[in-house]
């Protein structure tokens, strides 16, 4: 196993809609807040500051109210192609309390409208990755990408 595989969880889908669409799922606050959580919890809030060193606040909602902010900070931004983001920062270059990941998001255009997504989730310790896993990444991020693949046919 190499470091990166070690350290690395990843989704990838093909989508039926253009790259733009779906970059635009992902830096418009609105869309956003339609897929990123898997259902039944919801996003309360989201703040995108979408640039190299622009802070995100997304606060996830579960069923009784509860609130669970996100703060992260955007670390490269190629429009339409890929979004890097991590925890490790809170805002501008604040280190984070406790970085967990950063997250690689990829879009690229396969013909006829079509998209390979690929999802990444790069952890500083095997530890972190075996707990993301646990928690239910694939579960979790694979039921947000069909909410997303839902959104997609609606836009």
């Amino acid at each position: 196993m190499t470091a990166s595989t070690q350290h690395e969880l990843v989704l990838v889908r093909e989508f039926d809609a253009p790259r733009e669409k779906i970059y635009r799922a992902w830096t418009d606050p609105e869309l956003l807040k339609q897929w990123f959580v898997p259902r039944p919890w919801s996003v309360a809030e989201a703040t995108l500051d979408v640039r190299p060193g622009g802070a995100n606040v997304i606060v996830m909602q579960d069923l009784e109210g509860n609130r669970y902010p996100n703060r992260g900070v955007y670390l490269e931004i190629i429009e339409n192609e890929k979004i890097v983001f991590t925890d490790a920062y809170t805002s501008a270059w604040v280190p984070a309390e406790k970085p967990f990941f950063t997250g690689v998001i990829l879009f690229e255009e396969l013909g006829n409208g079509r998209t390979r997504y690929t999802a990444k989730a790069l952890h500083w310790r095997t530890e972190d990755k075996e707990a993301h896993e646990k928690m239910g990444f694939h579960e979790g991020w694979g039921k947000a990408a069909d909410q997303l693949a839902d959104l997609l046919a609606t836009m």
